[in-house]
């Protein structure tokens, strides 16, 4: 795509579609404040108790509704109207903030748990609603760009919020935070409330058990969905691992402090924002299982090179660098998932689609976190993130492979 063509397909998209500016704008703003209520809870927790137990068990109560709930959302997805269900969850996770108001010793550390665990419900709900309502509200030819949009605002929200907890948490306290969180989700509840989105027709009169049931089978007869739960399973795993080794990598191998590390994530977001933009100004018309298996590809070797050069010389600035580096095939890998999952099946069967990858993804995440903490003190923290780089790479030859054996006009 030419340069001025490119340019023309993000203004049409930007501006010639106000309920797509919306939805776009209200997920930015409510995952800034998740970020600033994760990064405030995480720091509040761990002075509140001084364990690191305590802050481990809050991170694991917050993720366990994506293991055991992701394809239950994917279903309510496809049952009900999909802009209700994301204002009735904004609504929701405001109010459930409130009891956060209580903590104040660690005897209300229950508070946190059970909020954690309130918000955790709620946002796995909101995922496959927001991914399969876009469709609905953009063009076919546009929707890699619009997801390369997407996946961009929520690194830039990284960036912000997890910055906006920590100066709020420190000025205020945790009770600042929570009401800017709550207000983010008031302010995305009133922007989704403005959506004119085409109407869907009305789901078959069955049971939402019988539904769960056909989403299932769903994944069992479709090919493009097997694989994305393969590619889910294999990439979820890494993501695991390089959750748990991310901190001792740079810290034991790099010799960084707190600082470096954070500066690391940082800039990793960084690199994720710069391949939004990418793939929204040059790859907008590409195809997206193309965009995801060679997306995948260059990523796990740019992983490689950043796990493995600290064997020649371990200074910090290259893996800057190439983590910065990595965060531009990631986005495009990203975008092009969502994409192929959005378009893999009918818009009956799409949350329910992308609710299943969704437990996928987090259900071998956690494994792979266990993984790390037995692979990571038996062959070492490099050996085994170079099995999560390794994995990335499997992952897109096997998407790349099976381009040209799925017959899917769609694709």
């Amino acid at each position: 795509m030419t340069e001025p063509a490119a340019r023309s397909g993000l203004r049409t998209l930007m501006g010639g579609n106000r309920d797509y500016r919306r939805l776009l704008l209200a997920a930015l703003i409510s995952q800034t404040g998740d970020w600033a209520i994760s990064t405030a809870l995480a720091f509040h927790v761990y002075r509140l108790t001084g364990s690191t137990l305590s802050t481990a068990i809050m991170l694991l109560v917050s993720r366990l509704p994506d293991v055991m709930l992701g394809s239950v959302a994917g279903t309510l997805a496809d049952r009900w109207d999909r802009r209700r269900l994301l204002i009735a969850t904004d609504l929701l996770l405001a109010l459930g903030l409130l009891p956060l108001l209580l903590v104040r010793d660690p005897s209300h550390l229950w508070i946190v748990y059970a909020a954690a665990l309130w918000t955790g419900i709620l946002s796995t709900l909101l995922v496959p609603a927001q991914k399969a309502l876009v469709p609905q509200i953009v063009a076919e030819s546009e929707l890699v760009r619009a997801n390369a949009l997407l996946g961009q605002s929520g690194q830039l929200a990284r960036l912000v919020g997890a910055m906006l907890g920590g100066v709020a948490v420190a000025a205020g306290g945790l009770p600042a935070v929570v009401l800017i969180d709550a207000a983010t989700f008031l302010t995305s509840a009133a922007l989704q409330l403005t959506l004119r989105v085409t109407a869907r027709p009305a789901p078959m009169a069955t049971t939402m058990g019988r539904q769960w049931a056909a989403g299932l089978r769903l994944a069992a007869e479709n090919a493009g969905v097997r694989l994305l739960i393969v590619y889910m399973a294999i990439t979820g795993l890494g993501e695991g691992i390089f959750a748990a080794l991310a901190a001792p990598f740079v810290a034991d191998v790099l010799g960084g402090r707190a600082d470096a590390y954070g500066l690391f994530l940082s800039v990793q977001a960084i690199g994720g924002i710069i391949g939004g933009l990418a793939v929204a100004l040059h790859a907008g018309a590409a195809r997206p299982r193309l965009l995801l298996g060679a997306g995948t590809i260059v990523f796990g070797f740019l992983d490689l090179a950043l796990f493995t050069y600290p064997l020649v010389s371990p200074v910090l600035w290259p893996a800057y660098v190439l983590i910065a580096l990595a965060g531009v095939p990631a986005a495009a890998a990203m975008a092009g998932f969502t994409t192929f999952a959005q378009t893999v099946t009918t818009d009956a069967h799409r949350g329910r689609v992308i609710g299943l990858l969704t437990s996928a993804q987090a259900a071998t995440a956690l494994a792979g976190t266990g993984l790390a903490g037995v692979l990571g003190g038996t062959i070492g923290i490099v050996p085994t993130l170079c099995v999560h780089a390794g994995g990335l790479i499997a992952a897109g030859l096997l998407v790349a492979k099976r381009h040209s054996c799925l017959n899917n006009s769609v694709i």
